[in-house]
Formats: C-alpha cells, structure tokens, sequence
C-alpha cells in the first residue's frame, strides 16, 4: 500500500527525514499483543519488537502510531528504532493501586474518536463524563454512538439525556443488526482518515465494524443476559482497512477510564459550576457553611442540579489526588475525603430540609 492511503501526511514526512539515508522505513502500527507489534507499509506488513529503551510507557508504540523500522522482506520481521511524533492521541492514566504512574497511549494519531455506548446497558453519565473528559485534550473529533436501537424502545429519551451531559458532540443512534447509523459514521471518515472506537466491553464495537465491513472478519461473543456484559471477545488493539479507505481501531473494552492530563477537559465541560463558584462571598469559599455561598444558594433554588455538583466534586477529587506525588498522595486522598464528606453533609441538609 501506498503511505498516503494509511494517513502518511508531510507533518510525519518532516520528522522521518532523520532517520531515511540511514535505511530505515516508515511503518504503520496495525495491531499490538503483549510486546508484539504489527505494522504495515509500501513493502508489505512486518512484525517485530521495539528494540530501544523507552523512558516511560508512553513512549513506546500504539495502534495508529508511525514507526521508523528495519525490516526484514524474506521473512517479514522488523525492528523498531523509534515512535515518529503523534499528531493526536487518546490516552488514559495508568493507576497502580489506586496511584497515577504514567498515561497509556490507546489510540495514535486517530481523527474521530468514537464513543461507543449500548442502549441495552444501564446508561452509566459518570463513565460517559470520564470518556468525553478524557477524549477532549486528544486531538481528535468526538462523536457518541448509541448503539444497539434495535434493543431500545425509546431512543429519543438517551437522546435527550446525552446531549445535556456531552453538549455539541454529535451523538449517532446505531444499529449493526439493522444497519441504522452506520451511514453516519461513515460520513465523519475520509480516504485515508482513521477511527477509534472505545468504550466497555459488550457495546457492540467489533459488530459495528463487521457490519460495515460487511463480513465477520472480526471474532466476536455474546453478551450476558443478565447484565449486557460482553466477554472480552477483542483482546488486543488492531486497526481495520474500511471498504471506502478509511481505518477504524478496534480496541478492547475499557471498564476504567483513569483521567490523564484532564484537567483543562473537566474545567469546560463543568464550566457553568466554576462560573457559579466564581461568585462566591469569598475567594476561597468551602461551598460547606460559609456565608454569601453562590454554589449553596444555586444548589437551594435548583439553578445547579445536586447530581451535577456531585459528579463535579468526584472529579475534581480525582484530579488533585492525582496531581500530588506519590509520597504525599495517601493524605492528600485522605483530606479531600473528609472536605468530600462535609459537603456531602450539606448536600443532604439541603435535600432533607
């Protein structure tokens, strides 16, 4: 195949220039298990380990990623001398015990991230929060894909309930049973363009490719009755060449979604509790008992929902615990936990008052 059909652009072009009279070749990583990698460029698909230190997890290869390898015709092997810059990527935090010890890089240089949610599931706002916080700094366009229609009797209502949470995302219904939607994901990706798609186990991303592939190429497994859980069937991230050109990621289902590098995402999604926040009496206002409190006031006349304030607060709690180090995190957590809990206490004055 030819570079420019896999995403190659001047932008990869300029940083691969280093490394071309020294006989390496530009690559495209199509598929990653364990510490294997596979990738393909204009001499064919290659696969290979890298061979060079890398400082920390992010540096290492992703699905999506451009890879500047020594490769190996006759027996289709490579190795991999470095990562070429990422133009965008969707990453989340990798936690160790409940402690931030680095990002994971999901998907590289991808232009549409979709967000794929079943509508046979519990419709989860907070787990749809933390994937729309997380995908913001990315780079890429974000589109939610409600999935499964053809098990929902009133899509209208997730609707609805999406677009207050998301704002201007543009939120797809989708079908791979009876094809609904699948037009439409398809008009956000060009030739040449690539797609990710992310969300927990059991929401159908393996079968939305399937169905606008038109085949079974990917294995696929039923999902629980009892509670819509999948079964992992995709077990490693792999990039799939569409019929019109354009890619679509793959990826294993992500129950967690540890937020990395969030924090600007979160100040605008959460932007009317900040500007709330900003008229307060006093510049450093608990929101607990203080007096000339505008969020307590919002809270008392339902101008700000309780939920939201909640949902807000949680994340928050996450983003400082996080931004400390390791040494100081345990009481950090454990002082945040306890102003958590004095505005729990108000929350609940406020309603059972």
């Amino acid at each position: 195949m030819d570079l420019e059909s896999l995403g190659w652009s001047p932008f990869f072009g300029e940083a691969f220039e280093a490394y071309r009279e020294a006989g390496f070749v530009p690559l495209r990583v199509v598929a990653h298990q364990g510490n294997l990698y596979t990738a393909i460029g204009e001499d064919g698909e290659f696969s290979g380990r890298m061979r060079y230190e890398c400082a920390q997890m992010g540096d290492f290869p992703a699905v999506g990623d451009w890879i500047v390898a020594k490769i190996n015709p006759e027996n289709g092997t490579m190795f991999i001398r470095a990562v070429l810059p990422r133009r965008t990527k969707f990453t989340r935090a990798r936690l160790n015990k409940g402690a931030y010890v680095g990002e994971q890089v999901v998907s590289a240089n991808v232009d549409v991230l979709f967000i794929v949610i079943g509508l046979d599931q519990d419709l989860s706002i907070g787990r749809i929060q933390r994937y729309v916080a997380q995908a913001t700094p990315s780079g890429a366009e974000i589109v939610i894909v409600l999935n499964k229609s053809d098990l929902c009797k009133d899509t209208d209502e997730f609707v609805v309930s999406m677009k207050e949470v998301v704002g201007g995302v543009p939120v797809i219904i989708s079908s791979a049973m009876t094809g609904e939607g699948l037009d439409e994901m398809l008009s956000h990706l060009e030739r040449a363009s690539t797609g990710s798609l992310v969300g927990i186990s059991g929401v159908g991303k393996s079968t939305l490719i399937n169905a606008i592939l038109g085949d079974g190429q990917l294995k696929t497994g039923e999902v629980r009755e009892h509670d819509s859980k999948g079964r992992h069937t995709t077990t490693h991230r792999q990039l799939i060449i569409l019929p019109n050109g354009a890619m679509l990621i793959d990826n294993p289902g992500m129950r967690g979604m540890g937020l990395d590098g969030a924090e600007e995402a979160v100040s605008g999604m959460y932007e009317d509790v900040e500007a709330i926040m900003r008229q307060c009496k006093f510049r450093n206002c608990q929101h607990v008992t203080e007096p000339g409190c505008a969020i307590k006031d919002a809270l008392a006349s339902g101008t700000l929902s309780k939920d939201r304030y909640r949902s807000y607060l949680q994340f928050q709690k996450e983003l400082l615990v996080r931004s400390y180090g390791k040494k100081y995190r345990s009481r950090i957590r454990s002082e945040v936990s306890r102003a958590m809990k004095r505005r729990e206490e108000s929350l609940k004055k406020m309603r059972n008052g």
